[in-house]
C-alpha cells in the first residue's frame, strides 16, 4: 500500500515523497482514512510507529480542502486570535517536534502553525496569535494561561487532537484539559492518541469524544521484537561504575540514559565526566533554551550520551537511536515500554539495557509479565552483586495483591 491510496491530496503526497517516505505504517494505514472521513477517533499506538503523521497528514488535508473551497481561492482568512485546529501535548519538546512535522508535511500548503508552551516569554506567542493560526500545538498550562488573558478564542475551532493523552494525565493535566474542553465548540472533530488506554484515558475520552472509531496497535508492540533487551543486576552503589565500564568495554558510541531524578541526572553526568565520558542531562529543571540546545547537540552527535529524567521519555524525538539505558528501572510498566520505544524505530534494530537492583524485583516481574518472557541477564567481571536479584516469576503477584485476590475469591465462593 502507498500513501496515494489513502485519499491524501497531491500537495501532501509531494511533501511525503520529498521526505523519503515510501509506505505508510500500520497506524497511518488505519487512522488516516478515519480522520479524513471526519469521524472521531481513539487510537492506541506506541511512540515510533509514525503516530504523528497519522493525524497531522489528514488534518492538513482537511484544512487545505476547506482552504481551496474558500471563496477567495487564496486561503481562508482567520479572524484575529482564532485557531482552526488544536493539538494538545504533554511537553515542550513534543510541542516543538509536532509543529516541525506540520511544517514539513505542509511544505506545499499555505497553512500556518505554531508551537506554544511555557518556560519562555509569552509576548512573542501573543503577537503571533493576533493574526490567527490555522494549527496550534500547545501544552495545557500555557494554553489555558493564554485563554484566561483572552489572547486567543476557540469559537472557530474545528479539530481537537489529544496527543499522548496518558502522559498528560500522568503529569496531572486533567483539570487543565477539562477547563480547555469546556471552552471549545461542541461541534468539532476529536482525535485522541495514547500509548495505553487506561481507565483514566477512557474516562477522558467518554467526556470528550462522540461515537469514536477505535484503533489499537499497542498490544503488538509491547514485546518490541526488533529491540534486543537485556539487563544487568547491580548493587545501587555500583551503577555509575558499571555504566562507564559498559560504555568503554562494549565501545558504545551513543546512548539515551533514563534516570528518575534531576539531582541524580546531574550527579551521573559528573561521575561520567570524571571517567572521561562526556555527557549532558536534560530535565524539567533546565531552561527551555538549554534543553533544546542539548537535544540538538545530541541529535547532531556533538554529545554522545544524554541523561534524561523519565518525564522526557515521550517528549524526545531522536532518529536512528541505537540504544537506551534504564539506569533506574521505572515503577510503571508502561514507562518501560515507552522508554525502550525510543530505539528500534521505523524498522531499525535497537538495544535496551536495564540496571536492576534487588529492590527493583517487583517492577522487573511486572515488566516481564507484560512482555511475556524473561529478559536476558548478562554478567560482567568485577560487578558481582551483594544483594542477589531472584530469577523473575512471570505470574508474580505482590503480597498486598495476593490478600486482595484471596478476599475476592472468598466472596465469589
Amino acid at each position: 500500500m502507498s500513501f496515494s491510496t489513502l485519499g491524501l491530496p497531491q500537495s501532501i503526497l509531494n511533501a511525503v515523497t520529498d521526505l523519503g517516505y515510501e509506505k505508510p505504517t500500520e497506524i497511518q494505514k488505519k487512522a488516516i482514512p478515519v480522520v479524513l472521513s471526519g469521524k472521531d477517533l481513539i487510537a492506541a499506538a506506541q511512540t515510533g510507529t509514525g503516530k504523528t503523521a497519522s493525524f497531522v497528514l489528514p488534518l492538513l488535508a482537511q484544512l487545505s480542502t476547506e482552504e481551496k473551497n474558500a471563496e477567495t481561492h487564496v486561503g481562508r482568512k482567520l479572524r484575529g486570535k482564532r485557531i482552526r485546529a488544536l493539538i494538545l501535548v504533554p511537553t515542550r519538546e513534543l510541542a516543538v517536534q509536532v509543529e516541525a512535522s506540520i511544517t514539513q508535511y505542509g511544505n506545499h500548503l499555505s497553512l500556518s502553525s505554531m508551537a506554544m508552551y511555557g518556560g519562555v516569554d509569552a509576548a512573542q506567542q501573543k503577537q503571533r496569535l493576533i493574526w490567527g493560526i490555522d494549527i496550534l500545538v500547545a501544552t495545557p498550562g500555557r494554553l489555558l494561561d493564554m485563554a484566561h488573558q483572552r489572547a486567543l478564542h476557540f469559537d472557530e475551532l474545528e479539530i481537537l487532537v489529544l496527543d499522548e493523552a496518558d502522559r498528560m494525565l500522568d503529569m496531572g493535566f486533567i483539570d487543565d484539559i477539562n477547563k480547555i474542553i469546556e471552552r471549545l465548540p461542541q461541534v468539532r472533530q476529536n482525535l485522541l492518541f495514547s500509548a495505553t488506554i487506561s481507565d483514566d484515558v477512557r474516562a477522558l475520552a467518554k467526556r470528550t469524544i462522540n461515537n469514536p472509531v477505535e484503533i489499537s496497535l499497542a498490544q503488538h508492540l509491547d514485546s518490541a521484537p526488533k529491540i534486543e533487551q537485556w539487563l544487568v543486576t547491580v548493587d545501587k552503589g555500583n551503577k555509575s561504575a558499571l555504566l562507564s565500564h559498559l560504555i568503554k568495554t562494549l565501545h558504545w558510541q551513543r546512548a539515551l540514559i533514563f534516570i528518575e531524578t534531576k539531582h541524580g541526572a546531574a550527579k551521573l553526568v559528573s561521575q561520567l565526566e570524571k571517567r572521561n565520558i562526556k555527557a549532558e542531562a536534560i530535565h524539567s529543571g533546565r531552561t527551555q533554551v538549554n534543553r533544546e540546545q542539548i537535544l540538538n547537540d545530541f541529535k547532531s552527535g556533538k554529545i554522545n550520551f544524554l541523561v534524561a529524567t523519565g518525564i522526557a521519555a515521550r517528549g524526545l524525538d531522536i532518529g536512528a537511536l541505537e540504544r537506551v539505558v534504564n539506569y533506574d528501572l521505572p515503577d510503571q510498566v508502561d514507562d518501560y515500554i515507552h522508554r525502550i520505544g525510543r530505539t528500534g524505530r521505523a524498522g531499525a534494530s535497537g538495544e535496551a539495557v536495564s540496571f536492576v537492583s534487588k529492590d527493583n524485583f517487583r517492577n522487573l516481574c511486572a515488566i516481564e509479565s507484560r512482555l511475556g518472557h524473561v529478559i536476558l541477564r548478562k554478567e560482567f567481571d568485577g560487578f558481582d552483586v551483594k544483594k542477589v536479584v531472584p530469577i523473575s516469576i512471570l505470574n508474580y503477584v505482590p503480597k498486598n495483591k495476593r490478600s486482595e485476590n484471596k478476599s475476592t475469591e472468598k466472596t465469589r465462593r
